[in-house]
């Protein structure tokens, strides 16, 4: 039986864009705040995962994604669903332990791509050295799937998007543009060779990037995701206290990226993640839509000390200097 086209049956526009945090700052502040001092992180500074203490020397971090179809391959949807919620453990210095699945499914679609889904999503699991313990499903008529992982981080090295420091070099793992290429995918005007590189992309967990950094001086880190590289860069901004300085010009997309994005393949996303960080910013750049652009299981952004970064880039080739960290500024951010 021929595979679905799954971006075929996305309401949403075939990215995995994040609810607007326009709506979820006006929302979230109205929340009481748990009064538990075993609470290490919470959902004040919009970090990437919770993280509570259980004894003095182990704490669980836990965190939860899940999204609409960006590709069509259905393991490969799996497998990038899996590598996108991983991410937010390791971004918190974690180490994944225990995943549930979490699936929502509409009764039309082919049982054999549910079954690729699923086979694609368990062996990202696996790779990680995570284990799959149940999981969740409901009947939907729109495809999603994604999970809930839980890990464990010792609760004085745990990392955080909220230390940053002025003489900081901030750090990029992975090239952007995955939200203009599933864009530009689902509009029928992407071509293979770049799709191919966006799913490898996709499929890249950021285990080894974050194993990299062990034995160095990390002040903050945070994965660039759903939000773009500025609505991540803003979180990482305000909780710090600082500006962050991006260096247009130092930033890697992907192949096609660019293009596509000339050519208007921007999505929903983008619109609402420019709409609500674009007034924190000073300056712009001729790339501005892919500053903005959803990212799906992208790479981590890390702010270190000058000497931790060459250490770091040494270890990690594929990582590279995208700005710098200074003293506020007035605005959060900085693009040149």
């Amino acid at each position: 039986m021929p595979q679905t086209k799954l971006t075929a049956h996305v309401k949403s526009g075939g990215c995995a864009s994040k609810l607007s945090p326009k709506i979820l700052d006006q929302v979230l502040p109205r929340l009481p705040r748990a009064n538990n001092p075993q609470l290490l992180v919470g959902f004040d500074t919009s970090d990437d995962a919770g993280v509570f203490r259980i004894s003095p020397d182990l704490a669980l971090v836990q965190t939860v994604d899940f999204f609409t179809p960006i590709v069509d391959d259905p393991y490969s949807f799996g497998a990038i669903a899996a590598a996108n919620a991983l991410s937010d453990v390791y971004a918190m210095g974690g180490r994944p332990l225990t995943a549930l699945s979490i699936l929502a499914w509409p009764g039309f679609e082919n049982l054999d791509d549910l079954e690729s889904i699923l086979q694609g999503g368990s062996a990202k699991i696996t790779e990680a050295g995570c284990t799959l313990v149940g999981g969740h499903s409901v009947s939907d008529p729109e495809l999603k799937f994604g999970f809930a992982i839980t890990g464990t981080v010792h609760p004085d090295k745990i990392w955080t998007n909220s230390g940053a420091q002025p003489g900081d070099v901030l750090v990029l793992t992975k090239k952007l543009g995955t939200g203009v290429i599933s864009t530009a995918l689902k509009r029928g005007i992407a071509q293979d060779s770049h799709i191919d590189g966006a799913i490898a992309s996709m499929l890249t967990l950021n285990k080894t990037a974050a194993e990299a950094l062990d034995g160095l001086e990390v002040h903050a880190v945070t994965d660039v995701t759903g939000f773009g590289l500025l609505g991540h860069s803003r979180e990482m901004a305000m909780g710090s206290g600082v500006t962050l300085n991006i260096h247009s010009k130092c930033l890697q997309f992907l192949d096609g990226a660019i293009d596509y994005a000339r050519q208007g393949a921007l999505s929903g996303g983008l619109s609402n993640n420019r709409e609500f960080v674009s007034s924190c910013v000073w300056g712009t750049s001729e790339l501005d839509d892919l500053l903005y652009d959803p990212q799906t299981s992208g790479g981590l952004l890390i702010s270190l000390p000058e000497d931790a970064a060459r250490t770091f880039l040494s270890r990690y080739p594929a990582a590279y200097r995208v700005g710098s960290v200074l003293e506020r500024q007035g605005s959060p951010l900085q693009v040149q």
